[in-house]
Order: C-alpha cells, then structure tokens, then sequence
C-alpha cells in the first residue's frame, strides 16, 4: 500500500467506517462459527472486530510488519500469502476478507485466493468479504499501489468455477460484499 492507503486504512474515519457500516453490512446473516480465517487484514481494524465475534481467529497477512503488529492481540497472526495458505484442508468454519482482494496483482491471483478459502473451508463453510468498487476515490487511494479491481458482476462465476455453491454478492454505491459456502 502506498502512504496516503496505508495513513487512510489505519484512521480513526476509517475504524468507524468499518465497525458501524462495512461489517455488519458485510456479515449481516453470516454465521462465522467455532474457526474463523481472515485473509489480509493489513492494519488490523477488522481483526479486531472479528476478534470480539468469533471464538478462534486466525490472520494471514503477507506483510511482515504488518503481521507483526498484529501479534499478541487475542488471535493466531501468521505471516503467509492468502494464494497459497499453509493449513490442512478443512480447518475453518469460514474464511473472510475485506477490501484486500484489489490488492492482489492480477484476476488469476484472485482466483488462486478462491480456491485456496474453499480449500481450507470445513464442508458447508462459508467465505464471505467485501471489496471496494472503482471510483474517482478509490483510483487516488491507489496511486502507485496495487489496483486490480474485482467485477462483481463476475465474481458469481469465479466463486462457482472455485468450488463454492449458494453464491450471493449484493452492491452499494461504494462497496461490494459476497458470500458463498462448501458444499457439504
């Protein structure tokens, strides 16, 4: 993430922001259950969100000082990248992320994280996030910094070809969020 990214993702705007509209907006019906993974959580503003609702969490963060920081904070941090995680298949209950998949560098990596959260998902587990939509923000936030945007017009299609059944997405003006489950 390029400076002005990383000073937006780690602002007092943002943290409420994400605890009073993206997350509950984003988990609304979603049981998480007992093991819960999320994949990038950069600064952690949502970790700490999830921390208080799931009983067992884990972060994988690809960012060394980012990971770091995360630690010793009430949830397993492990320093890994989301396209190739390290856990046996059938670990977690679900799989969340939050406006990280434009951070990958390309479609391909996308669906690489795809398959890898079905992968490690229980049977009837649900992966369930949100990403941004593109607009004029959105493009300044990332100049000079990783922008794959994520169609969610597609992401229906790409979430079946992964594995995932009971696709669900839904957009606003500035967001969207999805959710699908491993079929039991």
């Amino acid at each position: 993430m390029n400076r002005l990214h990383m000073w937006y993702c780690r602002s007092a705007r943002w943290s409420r922001t994400v605890e009073h509209a993206l997350l509950p907006w984003a988990l609304d019906g979603v049981d998480l259950g007992d093991a819960v993974l999320e994949l990038g959580p950069g600064p952690g503003v949502t970790t700490r969100l999830l921390a208080a609702r799931a009983p067992a969490l884990t972060a994988v963060e690809i960012d060394g000082t980012l990971a770091e920081r995360l630690r010793g904070k009430g949830f397993d941090v492990v320093r890994g990248d989301a396209t190739r995680l390290p856990f046996a298949d059938g670990t977690f209950s679900a799989v969340v992320c939050f406006t990280m998949l434009h951070h990958l560098p390309d479609p391909a990596a996308q669906d690489r994280l795809f398959a890898e959260a079905r992968r490690v998902l229980r049977p009837g587990g649900v992966f369930a996030g949100s990403d941004s939509r593109v607009s004029l923000r959105f493009r300044l936030y990332h100049v000079a910094d990783t922008m794959t945007p994520v169609d969610p017009d597609a992401l229906p299609g790409r979430l079946a070809t992964a594995g995932f059944s009971d696709v669900r997405t839904s957009v606003n003006p500035r967001a969207f969020r999805f959710r699908a489950t491993r079929a039991a």
